[in-house]
C-alpha cells in the first residue's frame, strides 16, 4: 500500500470514529475539556455536543402536546353533543357560557327543539345561510328566524300535494305560528292524477267517449289560516313553477271551488291587512264571488290583483267594494282587461271614496274616454296621492283632462302616463298647468311623444318641488327631535 493510499485510509477512520471516542480523544488531549484543543473539536463535529442532540420521543398515537382541556369546555361540549335529549338546560346557563352554547350547536335539529326555545338570532341567521343561498332578511322585518319560519312553511306549502297526509304540515304550522307574519305562495300543486285506465270495447253501445272530469281543485287554505294568528300579509298564485316538459294547461287552473275556498279564508280573517292573487287567470266571476265575501272585511287595506284576466263586469264589482264599503288604501288592476266602462265604475267609486292612496291601472285598455273618467273623478277626490295610467290607448284629450286635475289637486304626488300617444299639445298643456303645482314630484313622460321641450321644463318643476320637500321634512325632523 502506497503513501498516499494509507492517507486517505486513515481519514476514512477519522470520519467513522464515533461521537464518543471522538469525546475521549478530546478529553484526553485537553486533560480536563477546557482547552483550545476540546473547543476545535466541538466545532470540526457540531453533533459532539450534547445540546445539538435531538431528543427522540417514543411514538404514542394518543400522546399530543396540547394541554388539558378546561372543565367549563369539556361541560359545553357536552352540552352541545346532547343538545337534542336535554335542551331545557341552556335556560340554566350564565350568559357566556350559553352564547358559546348557541355558536356551536348544529343547524339541523329538529323544529320541536329549537323553536320555542331559542331566540338567538344569530342561530338562526346560520340556520338560513346553510338552508337558503339568497336570504334577504329586509323583507323579513329584520328577523333571521321570522325568515326561516316563514319561508320553511311556505316551501312546504308549495310543495304539498292535495290528498297526502296532512300531519306534517300541521306540526309545521303548530310550531311557527307564533312566527308568521308573511305569506308569499308561488306555486300550488294540483291533486295527483290516476294512470288511465286501460281501453275496453264493449259490446253494448253504452260507453261515452267524453272522459270524466278532471279534479284539480288545490290546497284548501281554511286548514291552516285559523292557526295562524299573527298572519298580516298573504299571497299566492295558482300555477305550477318550473313544470318543464311535464306542462300542463290544467297545472294552472283556478278552479270554482278554489275561489270559493280562498274567499271564505280571507273573509274569516280579520285580522289580515294585504291580499294578493297574481298570475291565476282570475276572471270576472271569480272577483265578482271575492269581492262579495270581503266586501265588509274590518282591517283589508291592500289588494292586488294583477296579471289575470278581470274585464269590465269584475271592474264594476271593484267599483262597489271602493264606494263606502272598503278601508283599502292600495290597489293594483295592472295588466288585466278593463276597458273604458269599467274604468268608469272606479271613477264613479273615487269620487266618494276617503281612504284610497295608490291606484294602478297600467296595461289595461281603457282608453281616452276611460281615462277622461278617472281624471274628472280626481278633482274631486282628496286621497289618491299615486296614479299608474302607463299602456292604455291615452292621447290628447286625456291629457288636457289631466292638466286640469294638476291645475287643483293639492294631494297627487306621483303620476305615470308612460307608453301613451300624449302628443306635443297635450305635454305643453301639462307643462303650463304644473308650473302652479308644488306638491307633484313624479311623472312618468317615456314614450309619451309630449316633446323635448316640455318634458324637459317638467323634470325641471318637479326636481325643485323634490328639493322643496326635503327641505320641508328635514325641518320637520328638527323640531320634532328639538
Amino acid at each position: 500500500m502506497t503513501a498516499e493510499q494509507e492517507s486517505v485510509a486513515q481519514e476514512g477512520l477519522e470520519e467513522t470514529k464515533p461521537p464518543n471516542l471522538e469525546r475521549k480523544d478530546s478529553n484526553a488531549s485537553g486533560k480536563g475539556g477546557k482547552g483550545a484543543a476540546g473547543r476545535d473539536s466541538a466545532n470540526d463535529n457540531p453533533a459532539s455536543d450534547l445540546r445539538n442532540m435531538r431528543r427522540i420521543i417514543a411514538e404514542d398515537p394518543e400522546w399530543s402536546l396540547a394541554t388539558v382541556p378546561l372543565l367549563t369546555d369539556l361541560c359545553i361540549r357536552h352540552i352541545v353533543h346532547n343538545f337534542e335529549i336535554n335542551s331545557r338546560i341552556i335556560d340554566s346557563l350564565p350568559p357566556k357560557f350559553k352564547a358559546k352554547v348557541l355558536e356551536k350547536i348544529s343547524e339541523r335539529l329538529p323544529l320541536h327543539v329549537t323553536a320555542n326555545l331559542i331566540h338567538d338570532e344569530g342561530y338562526w341567521k346560520r340556520c338560513c345561510k346553510s338552508r337558503w343561498e339568497i336570504c334577504d332578511v329586509v323583507q323579513y322585518g329584520g328577523s333571521w328566524k321570522r325568515m326561516f319560519f316563514e319561508r320553511n312553511l311556505q316551501e312546504k306549502i308549495e310543495h304539498f300535494v292535495p290528498g297526502n297526509d296532512l300531519s306534517d304540515l300541521q306540526t309545521t304550522i303548530t310550531l311557527s305560528k307564533n312566527y308568521i307574519t308573511k305569506l308569499d305562495i308561488r306555486q300550488l300543486l294540483p291533486p295527483v292524477r290516476e294512470a288511465p285506465k286501460p281501453f275496453q270495447l264493449d259490446d253494448d253501445d253504452a260507453a261515452s267517449d267524453a272522459g270524466e272530469e278532471i279534479d284539480t281543485d288545490h290546497f284548501d287554505f281554511s286548514l291552516i289560516f285559523s292557526d295562524l294568528p299573527q298572519l298580516r300579509d298573504f299571497r299566492v298564485a295558482y300555477g305550477v313553477r318550473d313544470c318543464g316538459m311535464n306542462f300542463e294547461w290544467n297545472l294552472f287552473q283556478f278552479t270554482a271551488r278554489d275561489c270559493l275556498q280562498l274567499s271564505k279564508c280571507i273573509a274569516s280573517t280579520k285580522h289580515l291587512t294585504s291580499f294578493a292573487i297574481t298570475r291565476s287567470k282570475v276572471d270576472d266571476e271569480k272577483i265578482r264571488v271575492m269581492i262579495s265575501h270581503i266586501l265588509d272585511h274590518p282591517g283589508l287595506v291592500e289588494l292586488d290583483v294583477s296579471n289575470n284576466l278581470i274585464s269590465d263586469r269584475g271592474a264594476r264589482a271593484i267599483g262597489k267594494f271602493l264606494n263606502g264599503h272598503s278601508k283599502l288604501v292600495k290597489l293594483n288592476l295592472c295588466d288585466n282587461n278593463i276597458r273604458a266602462a269599467g274604468a268608469s265604475a272606479i271613477a264613479h267609486s273615487l269620487t266618494k271614496n276617503t281612504t284610497l292612496q295608490v291606484l294602478n291601472l297600467r296595461l289595461n285598455k281603457i282608453g281616452d274616454e276611460g281615462g277622461q273618467a278617472i281624471c274628472r273623478a280626481l278633482i274631486k277626490n282628496a286621497t289618491l296621492q299615486h296614479l299608474n295610467l302607463g299602456s292604455n290607448d291615452l292621447s290628447e284629450p286625456t291629457a288636457n283632462i289631466l292638466a286640469q286635475v294638476i291645475a287643483s289637486n293639492c294631494v297627487l304626488k306621483k303620476i305615470d302616463i308612460s307608453c301613451n300617444r300624449i302628443g306635443v299639445d297635450g305635454g305643453k298643456q301639462l307643462q303650463q298647468n304644473l308650473e302652479e303645482n308644488k306638491t307633484i314630484t313624479h311623472i312618468d313622460l317615456r314614450l309619451t311623444e309630449c316633446g323635448t321641450e316640455a318634458e324637459y321644463c317638467m323634470y325641471q318643476i318637479l326636481h325643485t318641488n323634490r328639493e322643496k320637500e326635503r327641505e320641508l321634512s328635514l325641518q320637520s325632523k328638527k323640531k320634532i327631535t328639538s
